[in-house]
C-alpha cells in the first residue's frame, strides 16, 4: 500500500514538473512593435518563440499616432521595442520612458543609408527592398540578444526571409523594365515612396512632403496640375491611410482618374491586399507599373 502511494507521489510531482515545464517552454517573447510593417517582420522572424502587439495598426497613420495610457502598459511588460527609426516615430522614446521600458530595443533602420527629401530625412527606408534585409537582420540580431536560446531560429528565419526580399527586388525590376525612364512618373498623396524611387528610377510627386502632417498651398496644387496636363500623368494614386480628398480633387481638376490604393506607412486589414510586406510590395509595384504604362 505504501508502495502504492509512493508511485502515485513521485508520478504526482513528475506530472506537476512536467506541467511547468511546458507552461515555460510555451512563454513567448513579448514584442512591442511601432507600427503594422514592422510587426508583420517580427511575426516572420520571431515565428511561434514571440507574440507581437502593434502599436499602428493596419491602415492607421504613425505620423500623427498619440500613445495611450494602455500602450505604455503594454510596453512595461514587453521584453523587446522595435522602431523604424529616421524620426518616423517622434513618440517612440517618450513612450519608452514613460512606460518605465527596461527591455532590447530594437531600431530596424540601423545601418540603413538614409534618404534627404525636401531638406528632411526620409523615413520610409522599407519601401526598397534591400533596405528591409537590413531590417531583417536587425529584427533578428535583436531578438537574438532578448532571447538566446532561440537565436538559431531567428537568423534561419531570417535567412529565408532575406531570399524572398531578394527574389521581390529582381521581380519588380523585372514589373519596370518595359516603361522607359522618361514615363516613369506618378503622383502619390505624400512622399512616402522616395527609396522605391531611388531604386527603380521612378519619379514621385505629391502635393503633401514626407509626413503626413504638412497641407500643400493653392499654389503648390496648382502647380502640380499644370504638370499633369503638361506631362501627360496618368498614374495617379492614394495611400490607404491618407485622406483621399485632396488627391481626388486634384484628379479631378486635371482630367484623370484614380488607380487603386497604395499601401505606404501601413498594411491593409487581413482580407485586403496588402496584409504583409511582401504583399503590400508586390501589390503596389503591380499597379505602379500598370499606371505607369498609361503615362
Amino acid at each position: 500500500m505504501h508502495l502504492i502511494r509512493r508511485i502515485f507521489f513521485i508520478g504526482a510531482i513528475a506530472l506537476s514538473a512536467a506541467t511547468q515545464l511546458s507552461a515555460f517552454a510555451a512563454e513567448k517573447v513579448k514584442v512591442t512593435a511601432s507600427f503594422s510593417i514592422l510587426g508583420d517582420l517580427a511575426h516572420v522572424i520571431g515565428g511561434d518563440r514571440v507574440s507581437v502587439y502593434t502599436l499602428v495598426g493596419p491602415n492607421e497613420d504613425a505620423h500623427i499616432f498619440e500613445p495611450k495610457p494602455t500602450d505604455a502598459k503594454q510596453l512595461l511588460t514587453s521584453q523587446v521595442f522595435l522602431t523604424n527609426g529616421l524620426g518616423f516615430e517622434p513618440w517612440a522614446q517618450k513612450l519608452a520612458k514613460a512606460s518605465g521600458f527596461k527591455g532590447t530595443s530594437i531600431t530596424a533602420s540601423k545601418s540603413v543609408q538614409a534618404r534627404k527629401m525636401s531638406g528632411e530625412t526620409d523615413p520610409h527606408a522599407w519601401q526598397n527592398p534591400n533596405n528591409v534585409i537590413v531590417y531583417v537582420q536587425n529584427i533578428a540580431d535583436g531578438l537574438s540578444q532578448s532571447d538566446p536560446a532561440g537565436a538559431k531560429t531567428y537568423q534561419a528565419n531570417a535567412l529565408a526571409y532575406i531570399q524572398e526580399l531578394k527574389a521581390l527586388d529582381l521581380w519588380a525590376k523585372a514589373q519596370f523594365a518595359d516603361t522607359p525612364v522618361s514615363k516613369r512618373k506618378v503622383i502619390t498623396s505624400h512622399d512616402a515612396f522616395g527609396y522605391l524611387s531611388a531604386q527603380y528610377q521612378i519619379q514621385f510627386l505629391s502635393p503633401q512632403g514626407v509626413n503626413t502632417e504638412s497641407a500643400p498651398s493653392a499654389k503648390q496644387v496648382s502647380q502640380l496640375i499644370r504638370q499633369i496636363k503638361r506631362e501627360r500623368i496618368k498614374a495617379v494614386f492614394v495611400e490607404n491611410m491618407a485622406n483621399p480628398k485632396l488627391l481626388a480633387q486634384l484628379s479631378q481638376d486635371a482630367g484623370i482618374e484614380v488607380g487603386a490604393a497604395l499601401y505606404s506607412d501601413a498594411l491593409s486589414a487581413a482580407e485586403k491586399p496588402g496584409s504583409t510586406y511582401l504583399l503590400m510590395m508586390r501589390h503596389n509595384i503591380s499597379h505602379l507599373a500598370a499606371g505607369m504604362r498609361l503615362n
